[in-house]
């Protein structure tokens, strides 16, 4: 083919098709997000329901299963899991992969609207989150202070740092963690109600009438405008003291005379500590499409001017930071990415024997390299750890285009043609066995890129990167390196030359390679029993190979969940951080450590260990996590498991390995076929930790109302229930004002969740 002969003739078109090549590249590689992985959108919705007081069956009657019917039929749900407990419903949506996420959170809230008629009156509102991606942040910023109670720290995290980091580009939220707003506690005491012949609806009305909230609006003169303020509501533990709840003649009951009153947190269902002490934190959340080196890069950046306006008892500290994995493991890529190159520059070196020679290949290399980063762009791809090693194995294909090319113009050189002449023959006969070789190559590695599910998703990027880098480098080899050959390449005749001697080695070899075959090929049968047995083999050595998605990475950190039996509450978790905490601190690999009562309900939590850095430890993660695991099991009480972070995105929640039991009989039975199944899981080795979300160990109180002799004395089961919901479930909407924010006001049973 004369295709070649234009770019041979023409030295600057070569060369200018090359730089546009490698600007188009660099414009490309300056672009590209850099992040750990391909983007890959696994998206759970969650839909939250409280109905304060509430038992879990009631929960799951009125409130689980009609908005589970109701979502069941949306589109894009891959699977559905709920859980009813006390006060609270979740259900989990977990949609297909890489489904549009913005569409399903669309078609699942009309969904839930349309049966939240249905739904028990007293019940909160359906509340719908979406998260995409890791349920882990990618940072932990600890505040602390000796000084400063955990609500006072929420409420200047809420009001100051919170909105600064949730304003930085690519920060989907800042969740605060540990702390909980401030809220009027009212501790009623039912001894002095019953003394005093007070009832809790009477309490509620005071609190209802006394306590209100007035927008009472504007005087308008003819030139003026003028606000009013009605200050109808009150504002300090002093005046809610004071409230009169009822008068009888000259006697006044105030609601300091039936109730203990104090200015404290809406809840004290969680807690935060960090190296043993109490704290609150507050984790950063990247948005799925942003990338998470630079969030967090601008994420530190504000962080100084954050601690510079900090209040003088309050410290701020980096707990934990994911990008230091993502860093270091791209780092060592790209050392590898170079000291591959380096490597294939001088293995041909050596095979060429030429430093002209070597010139032509080695500039396919990076020419190859910058040039696919357009073609990632235009394809939507990032910088990442697969796509980097796709540029590694890269390395050693796109020379070998350029390597045929130089080898079959030399041939023609040392056959007495000039350059000239032997590059325009040698680049015509090599035309179409390099568009041969290019196709081939990039077929083999394509069909990865259109593979489903998970898989498919993860390694499309790798695939198509490498085989379109192939292409690139075939393109360079017909346009840049014959222009070269014709400029560059020289003919050799000096006998005692590096290349002579090159030469001379390789036919050496090749003598003795051509008397081994001499002598074996003969032996035929010989031969064919071992390549046999070698065949056989093959398939023995495929099953008993262990097989893992990918291989185990030390990232430093390992990640805790820690479960405790269902009656238990914060304060029961909290007995037994100090053990944890000396677990940790027993090993010296241990740099940091955290923990977090009460992250999802109040009887878990979860713990995170940061390790020192790989170069001040001698033991991996993953040996580490053996020997913590044995000592933190000597706990007994509670059970915390130690997990490494999934070393590819996989979209599990949760354990490893879970299995999900279904039956169409009661959970009773349900429970007893889940405990044998456990049992036998314990009992078969290959489990470290097996544990059940299905468990009948939470006391219950059981209030069978007499409606007969209630009616006897004027009390129905409406006014019995809300006493109860009153005092027990906190289930009451009121408010006061502090310093200009509004916070709840909870009546409750003195020492309950205190």
């Amino acid at each position: 083919m004369r295709f070649t002969d234009l770019f041979i003739k023409r030295p600057v078109l070569a060369s200018v098709v090359s730089i546009l090549i490698f600007f188009l590249g660099l414009k490309a590689l300056l672009n590209l997000d850099v992040r750990q992985f391909p983007k890959v959108e696994n998206t759970v919705i969650t839909v939250t329901t409280v109905y304060p007081g509430a038992t879990a069956d009631l929960i799951k009657g009125f409130i689980t299963q009609p908005i589970q019917t109701a979502v069941a039929s949306a589109d894009g749900i891959d699977y559905i899991s709920s859980s009813s407990r006390q006060s609270v419903s979740i259900i989990k949506l977990k949609l297909r992969l890489n489904f549009d996420s913005a569409a399903a959170f669309a078609d699942i809230l009309a969904k839930v609207n349309s049966v939240s008629n249905q739904l028990p009156s007293d019940s909160q509102l359906p509340v719908i989150t979406k998260s995409t991606g890791s349920s882990l942040a990618l940072m932990y910023i600890n505040y602390s202070s000796d000084k400063l109670s955990s609500s006072q720290i929420y409420d200047y995290l809420n009001r100051v740092v919170q909105p600064k980091l949730q304003s930085v580009f690519g920060v989907a939220e800042a969740r605060i963690l540990g702390g909980n707003p401030f809220a009027m506690r009212i501790w009623l005491d039912p001894i002095k109600m019953a003394a005093l012949k007070i009832t809790a609806g009477e309490v509620r009305s005071a609190l209802t009438e006394n306590n209100y909230l007035s927008a009472a609006g504007q005087l308008k003169g003819k030139y003026t405008l003028i606000t009013i303020n009605a200050q109808t509501d009150i504002h300090t533990a002093k005046e809610f003291e004071n409230l009169v709840i009822k008068q009888v003649g000259h006697n006044v009951v105030y609601l300091k005379d039936l109730a203990s009153i104090e200015l404290g947190s809406e809840s004290y269902s969680s807690s935060v500590s960090f190296n043993g002490s109490r704290g609150v934190f507050l984790g950063v959340y990247g948005l799925p499409t942003a990338n998470p080196l630079t969030v967090i890069s601008d994420v530190r950046k504000v962080l100084p001017e954050i601690e510079g306006t900090l209040p003088p008892t309050l410290t701020q500290s980096v707990v934990y930071d994911s990008t230091e994995f993502i860093s270091t493991a791209i780092h060592d890529v790209v050392k590898t990415l170079v000291e591959a190159a380096f490597i294939v520059m001088v293995v041909i070196f050596l095979f060429l024997g030429s430093l002209r020679s070597v010139a032509i290949p080695v500039v396919t290399i990076p020419l190859s390299l910058v040039g696919v980063a357009f073609v990632m762009y235009l394809l939507g791809y990032s910088i990442n750890l697969l796509t980097l090693l796709a540029m590694v194995l890269a390395i050693g294909l796109v020379v070998d285009d350029a390597i045929v090319v130089v080898e079959n113009i030399h041939r023609h050189m040392e056959e007495g043609k000039n350059a000239m002449e032997s590059t325009l023959i040698g680049a015509r006969e090599i035309t179409m066995p390099v568009i041969s070789m290019t196709i081939t190559l990039a077929a083999v590695y394509a069909p990865i890129g259109l593979m489903g599910g998970l898989t498919g998703a993860l390694f499309k990027e790798f695939a198509f990167t490498l085989a379109a880098s192939v292409i690139v480098s075939g393109v360079v080899a017909l346009t840049l390196s014959p222009m070269m050959c014709s400029l560059i390449l020289k003919r050799d005749t000096d006998p005692n030359s590096f290349t002579h001697k090159i030469d001379h080695a390789f036919g050496l070899i090749q003598a003795k390679y051509r008397n081994a075959l001499s002598y074996i090929l003969p032996h035929k049968a010989s031969i064919s029993t071992f390549g046999g047995i070698i065949l056989i083999s093959v398939v023995f050595l495929f099953i008993l190979t262990p097989k893992e998605l990918a291989p185990v990475e030390d990232q430093g950190f390992l990640f805790g969940l820690t479960t405790a039996p269902s009656y238990a509450n914060v304060h029961y978790l909290e007995k037994f951080s100090n053990e944890i905490n000396n677990v940790f601190n027993k090993f010296p690999e241990h740099k940091a450590h955290f923990i977090i009562n009460g992250a999802d309900t109040e009887n878990s939590g979860f713990a995170g260990v940061i390790f020192k850095t790989w170069s001040e430890r001698k033991k991996t993660a993953k040996e580490l996590q053996t020997l913590i695991q044995a000592e933190l099991q000597k706990i007994s009480g509670i059970q915390i498991f130690l997990i490494s972070m999934p070393d590819l995105p996989t979209g599990s929640d949760g354990m490893p390995v879970q299995f999900v039991i279904k039956s169409e009989r009661d959970y009773k039975y349900l429970y007893e076929m889940t405990q044998e199944f456990i049992q036998k899981a314990k009992k078969s080795g290959y489990f470290l930790f097996v544990d059940s979300n299905l468990k009948f160990e939470k006391p219950q109180l059981d209030i069978k109302i007499n409606t007969e002799k209630a009616g006897q004395i004027g009390i129905s089961s409406r006014q019995i229930g809300d006493t109860l919901n009153l005092l027990l479930g906190g289930n009451f909407v009121n408010r006061f004002s502090m310093e200009g924010r509004s916070y709840k006001v909870i009546p409750q049973l003195p020492d309950q969740s205190r």
